[in-house]
């Protein structure tokens, strides 16, 4: 059963559509991504499922209840990181979870929390003080000591590094498994393809594509790579065949290596090998591998994320 429902939603600054007919669901237990280029909308539409925004048109519904109108109710089931977050520079990490429990009719145990998000050890330490990961851990707790059943996380990610960023992700799905839902905006292909059930896919305030992650690489003009060195030189008519097999979208003249690329489909591979066996060559370096979520969203909305 979906947990959060978009129809329809618009929103519009200054004439222009930010949010232009948006509409999914988020079932219950699943991460669902919402991912496009800065710009694209993604900040604007999480803010309507938070009811921080009204929007001109469409409805939201979490847990069947309107943010908006229901704004107390929802709050108490759905828990947030902004994009931009931020604390007074001198509150300590005790303090910002004690303040915010006592925001809370039922909030949890904090103390546990704080253990399991690896921040008993800094309790006494001022916000100012936090690396990056540290507030972003912070910021997680802050999200979660109301035992949402939603939680949204924005551009959770943006601006840690490599180490950071992966230990938030196992954090993520640690959060998942606990059974919250969770609803991540990112720009980054590999958080979105490592972390998510599902993806909306927004450009330029439009869903142009929802789906799991290899669904929409599957989506994607040749979403298969076949890289190898021939051990001859093939001929333009040879060539020719390797363009026309099944799913073969194209074949990339060999480097100054000799390697050909041949973009395809997963049909493609056992005529591929067919086809060399019959041709009496030699697949040297044989690399069979699959486009990325970052091939594919250029492939969808024709830009870089």
């Amino acid at each position: 059963m979906a947990i959060i429902e978009v129809n329809g939603v618009r929103k519009t600054y200054a004439g222009r559509d930010v949010v232009d007919g948006v509409s999914f669901s988020v079932e219950r237990g699943e991460i669902f991504g919402i991912l496009g280029p800065n710009g694209a909308g993604k900040t604007t539409t999480v803010e309507c499922v938070e009811g921080l925004r009204v929007p001109d048109a469409g409805t939201v519904r979490v847990a069947g209840l309107d943010p908006v109108a229901d704004h107390d109710r929802v709050t108490r089931l759905l828990g947030a990181q902004l994009q931009e977050s931020e604390l007074q520079a001198k509150l300590t990490v005790r303090e910002a979870l004690e303040l915010y429990s006592a925001l809370y009719p039922a909030p949890v145990d904090w103390r546990p929390l704080a253990d399991r998000l690896g921040l008993t050890d800094r309790l006494t330490t001022r916000f100012a003080k936090l690396s990056g990961g540290q507030k972003q851990r912070l910021f997680i707790a802050l999200a979660l000591i109301g035992d949402p059943q939603v939680v949204v996380l924005d551009e959770l990610t943006t601006g840690l590094d490599p180490r950071a960023r992966r230990d938030t992700w196992k954090l993520i799905e640690e959060i998942r498994d606990s059974g919250v839902t969770v609803l991540l905006v990112t720009h980054f292909m590999e958080e979105a393809q490592r972390l998510c059930d599902r993806i909306a896919v927004i450009d330029r305030g439009r869903i142009v594509a929802l789906d799991t992650p290899s669904g929409l690489i599957r989506q994607a003009t040749g979403s298969t790579v076949i890289s190898f060195m021939p051990s001859r030189e093939l001929t333009a008519p040879e060539l020719t065949r390797l363009t026309a097999l099944p799913g073969a979208v194209s074949v990339t003249p060999p480097d100054r290596e000799g390697t050909l690329l041949v973009h395809g489909t997963d049909e493609t591979v056992t005529p591929f090998v067919a086809l060399l066996s019959e041709l009496g060559v030699t697949a040297r370096q044989l690399r069979i591998t699959e486009t990325s979520l970052d091939d594919a969203f250029l492939d969808l909305t024709g830009q870089d994320a």
